[in-house]
């Protein structure tokens, strides 16, 4: 078997210009989708592709908060996504924040919007304590009071990223019979909220059962188990006769990393890189804003 293996706070807003994200420790197949019903894909209105220019100009920034890592991956990996978001919405400003570890902070970017107005977009795969209180809280310090969007899981268009970078690392994911000879280990960090773990299992049986995997086993790269190398056990006493592991994270850095040695140890047959800038991510992220947006304008329209 061959193994693949993936290479100080200021209240309120005012308009910026691209900002590039960059860590202070080192330098740093489905165009025009959205989401459907559960496992279904639907073309993107022509207006949510491309916004006239008058809309695009009053339309609030997009403010991708990103959790941040020592690793310049990372930040190289959010920049280029948000370089995905410019061309499928011209005219609409994006900004970029971090929680942690990387530069420009959330009171920095939402100094230099001022008073502009903004939806606040968590890159993050499940709600759990970043979504929950860690965001929450910065935007609450920084004086912002910003209509937050749901995080991006789960949706099918996760779902056809996952498929991408399976693709990409060699597995022949338009053919059924693969399909059904393939155990899949959707590998992810691993969280302590239950149901943010819930809610990643939720998602590898959908993937299951819309795309006729063999089998997938969900794995936590942290947090509790099973780890891979059980995970690509179990796969393989359930019979599958070939066993991929597709990463369930946004960015490279030490889990991926720590993901793809196990997987190379366990000899599975193809790892795949993680999500990172996948179109199917950038439409995604344009939906959440979307859907925030048009919420905080019913509640606006409500009070007046």
């Amino acid at each position: 078997m061959s193994t693949s293996r993936p290479p100080a706070s200021t209240p309120a807003r005012r308009t910026a210009g691209r900002s590039a994200a960059a860590c202070p420790e080192a330098a740093g197949p489905s165009a025009g989708l959205a989401e459907g019903p559960l496992g279904r894909l639907r073309p993107l209105p022509d207006s949510a592709r491309t916004p006239s220019p008058r809309t695009a100009l009053q339309a609030p920034a997009l403010l991708l908060i990103a959790h941040g890592s020592r690793d310049p991956r990372h930040a190289a990996t959010v920049d280029a996504l948000a370089g995905l978001l410019r061309p499928l919405r011209p005219g609409l400003e994006i900004a970029t924040a971090y929680l942690d570890h990387c530069a420009p902070r959330i009171p920095q970017v939402l100094g230099r919007l001022g008073t502009a107005p903004a939806v606040a977009v968590p890159l993050l795969l499940n709600r759990a304590f970043h979504a929950k209180s860690d965001i929450p809280a910065a935007l609450r310090e920084a004086g912002a009071d910003l209509p937050l969007a749901e995080v991006l899981g789960p949706s099918p268009l996760l779902l056809a990223a996952l498929d991408r970078r399976l693709a990409e690392a060699g597995c022949d994911v338009r053919s059924a019979a693969v399909r059904a000879r393939t155990g899949v280990v959707l590998a992810a960090a691993g969280s302590s909220d239950p149901a943010a773990d819930a809610a990643t299992r939720a998602l590898a049986a959908d993937w299951r059962r819309t795309r006729g995997w063999a089998a997938v086993e969900v794995a936590y790269a942290s947090a509790a188990g099973p780890r891979v190398p059980e995970a690509v056990a179990a796969l393989r006493a359930s019979g599958a006769a070939q066993v991929a592991v597709a990463p369930y994270l946004l960015a490279p850095g030490l889990l991926p990393d720590r993901i793809a040695e196990a997987a190379a140890d366990a000899g599975v047959d193809l790892t795949a890189p993680v999500l990172g800038a996948a179109p199917e991510l950038a439409r995604l992220l344009l939906h959440r804003y979307d859907r925030a947006r048009r919420a905080a304008d019913r509640t606006t329209a409500l009070i007046a």
